[in-house]
């Protein structure tokens, strides 16, 4: 039986320019794009994570990933 899950991605540019991309399994069906940017500047703003490329610095991507798994075997 398939089974469907969804990832958030969001991802940073640090001081660099390298990236860093943060993923949460399952996020709320009703989340907007509005409440994931105030995260990502909240994130930036409170400098919560460090990268080899230095600080983060501004926000380059977000995306909801779906995706669908079809178990094909069952060894039980």
């Amino acid at each position: 039986m398939p089974t469907t899950t969804q990832t958030l991605r969001m991802v940073f540019r640090s001081q660099g320019g390298t990236s860093m991309t943060i993923s949460l399994d399952n996020p709320r069906t009703d989340l907007t794009a509005a409440e994931i940017e105030a995260v990502m500047d909240t994130i930036i703003a409170k400098n919560m994570f460090s990268t080899n490329g230095g600080d983060l610095a501004s926000k380059y991507d977000v995306k909801v990933i779906d995706k669908t798994t079809n178990d094909l075997y069952d060894p039980a």
